[in-house]
């Protein structure tokens, strides 16, 4: 950063800087967890003769252990684009009105995590559904491996409930789906040529004032050769719709790039490898018992509205893991 010329390219310079910040952070943390560790010692030995000490040393034990474990789980981003921004997609699969509903649920549990991990959050385009919830809707995550994340977080994830919608009460079991695509300022690799976009216009719903349900100002892109649909209705004028729904199609072709990479080398190795959107990766089960399992990991929990409310850390973290050490 400090050599000659180096700030004359502003954009390679931003992007140094932040990668500077972001090992400068690690650092510190470590540092700082390292001189805690040290001091473990000697206040262990104060707290064998001094009884009242011993809350202390639990205290700093259990803060120790969180650090580590926070340290522990950056290390696992090695993807190309794991520390960047993502772009979070959630459709509503099979079920009719209670997928939606569902749909609805899992974007809000996905967004509450996110603000816990103190993401940056913008909400691009949500399609409601006819009678509850939601058919889809699309939410830009920013933050620190915010894509490293949220990739624990994609595929179906299945709900199994007495549904709310049956006059009944009968057992539903609904399906949403998770996309993740990373954002990428540098998208160069991915050509888009115009004749193989169909562009639709319509008008924004949702909150917004007069001027978002008088307008045709919504965008909805659809690439025909690989049938991904995007669209944006956040923005005031159909042309700044227009620019971040290409934004965001280049965004999701380098998705599938990449998802594709990694089939091709799964392959080479012999190995099965399901990395489909369609696979189910969890299922939450509100009736007739409560349990959410993550079936790639197995990891568990049996407070289902906790997980609901954003409590996700233990899925992702087991998933990382499981992760790391099938790459390795």
């Amino acid at each position: 950063m400090g050599a000659e010329g180096f700030w004359d390219d502003s954009d390679r310079a931003a992007t140094v800087s932040a990668e500077h910040a972001r090992a400068s952070r690690r650092l510190e943390m470590f540092q700082a967890l390292s001189s805690d560790v040290s001091d473990l010692d000697g206040l262990a030995e104060m707290a064998a003769e001094d009884a009242s000490l011993q809350a202390e040393v639990d205290e700093q034990i259990v803060s120790v252990e969180e650090r580590l474990a926070t340290l522990e789980e950056q290390r696992l981003f090695s993807g190309r684009y794991d520390a960047g921004d993502a772009l979070v997609t959630v459709n509503a699969g099979a079920g009719g009105t209670d997928a939606q509903d569902w749909a609805e649920m899992v974007m809000r549990m996905l967004m509450r995590w996110a603000e816990r991990r103190c993401f940056e959050l913008e909400t691009l385009e949500v399609s409601e559904g006819e009678e509850a919830g939601i058919k889809s809707a699309t939410f830009r995550a920013s933050g620190e491996n915010a894509y490293g994340l949220f990739g624990a977080e994609r595929g179906v994830h299945r709900l199994v409930r007495l549904s709310p919608f049956d006059s009944a009460h009968r057992r539903q079991t609904s399906f949403a789906g998770v996309e993740v695509a990373p954002v990428v300022k540098d998208t160069g690799e991915i050509e888009i040529n115009e004749d193989d976009l169909q562009v639709d216009t319509y008008r924004a719903s949702g909150a917004g004032g007069q001027h978002v349900n008088k307008t045709d100002s919504a965008v909805r892109i659809t690439h025909r050769p690989t049938g991904i649909v995007v669209q944006c209705q956040n923005e005031r004028s159909q042309s700044s719709n227009r620019a971040t729904a290409m934004a965001m199609l280049r965004a999701k072709m380098l998705e599938r790039k990449e998802r594709e990479r990694q089939e091709e080398i799964a392959r080479e190795k012999g190995e099965a490898q399901d990395v489909n959107f369609g696979s189910q990766i969890r299922s939450y089960v509100l009736h007739p018992y409560t349990m959410v399992k993550d079936h790639r990991t197995g990891h568990e929990m049996g407070d289902v509205q906790r997980v609901l409310d954003g409590d996700l850390d233990g899925f992702v973290r087991a998933y990382l893991l499981a992760t790391a050490g099938a790459d390795e």
